[in-house]
């Protein structure tokens, strides 16, 4: 009986140690170095490719971090140039009117780090005007789709490691 026990535990752990495995290959695949798309951008502006859902911090040497996200819903989406101009780590969640709109049972505030809380580990506040955003999700599902209201939503450790590399002020160049 024992020897079966520890044989259920051997296969067991291998189990675990496999999914971790595979777990960690997935989420590495979202987060890339590439080729700049596009060679007119100066190191540090986000350009983001709502068409191929994804976003990029471009680098030296002309590459850039690629990371796969999710972006607005049709009717939602929107073209321009904003501003890193806000930066916090669990952030607390008050929707805007169009959601409350659409959800009115949403409460007015939901408080960082609440598993009902859609901006994840990190919110990356655009500007002027303060209506969209980069952020985490708790939903991951979501990443690849056209999900939100404008935002642009990334798994909570590619939003994390965006946010490590990002200042106030950065450019974030969103095109179709």
């Amino acid at each position: 009986m024992a020897k079966q026990r520890a044989s259920i535990d051997i296969l067991l752990a291998a189990a675990i140690a496999l999914l971790l495995s595979l777990l960690a290959g997935q989420a590495a695949m979202a987060r890339e170095v590439v080729q700049v798309p596009d060679a007119r951008y100066q190191p540090g502006t986000i350009v983001i490719r709502t068409g191929e859902r994804r976003l990029y911090l471009v680098t030296q040497g002309g590459q850039a971090i690629a990371y796969t996200i999710a972006v607005g819903k049709a009717g939602k989406q929107w073209r321009g140039v904003k501003y890193v101009e806000e930066m916090q780590v669990d952030p607390a969640w008050s929707p805007p009117a169009s959601v409350k709109r659409d959800n009115p049972r949403l409460p007015d505030v939901i408080p960082g780090g609440s598993p009902r809380n859609p901006m994840g580990a990190r919110v990356i506040g655009l500007g002027p005007g303060g209506e969209y955003a980069i952020h985490g999700t708790n939903m991951p599902g979501t990443i690849g789709t056209a999900a939100s209201y404008g935002c642009f939503r990334m798994h909570n450790h590619d939003v994390s490691d965006l946010y490590a590399r990002v200042r106030m002020g950065t450019p974030v160049v969103v095109l179709p």
